[in-house]
């Protein structure tokens, strides 16, 4: 079943990676949610690890990162970072 959330996404992404970042805020976000769903609530990171994962998503994995970090999806301290926010999958 589609939803309109996957219309927007298939927008923004192809063959599973990153193809543009919205520039409308509320596109934005639906977009950073999808990727904060590649990190499990509860489980810590190190940087290193966040870093293969998005890189797999998008070639400016670092601006990711910070987006990720900035709308509150991650969190980090000391070279951790870890799921702070987004749904969670059924």
């Amino acid at each position: 079943m589609t939803t309109p959330e996957d219309g927007v996404l298939s927008t923004f992404i192809c063959d599973g990676r990153i193809v543009t970042m919205p520039a409308k805020r509320s596109r934005r976000l639906l977009l950073l949610d999808h990727v904060a769903r590649q990190f499990e609530v509860g489980v810590r990171y190190q940087e290193g690890e966040v870093n293969r994962r998005l890189r797999r998503l998008h070639d400016d994995y670092a601006a990711l990162r910070r987006y990720l970090v900035d709308a509150g999806f991650l969190s980090r301290a000391h070279g951790e970072y870890w799921r702070t926010g987004g749904t969670a999958d059924q």
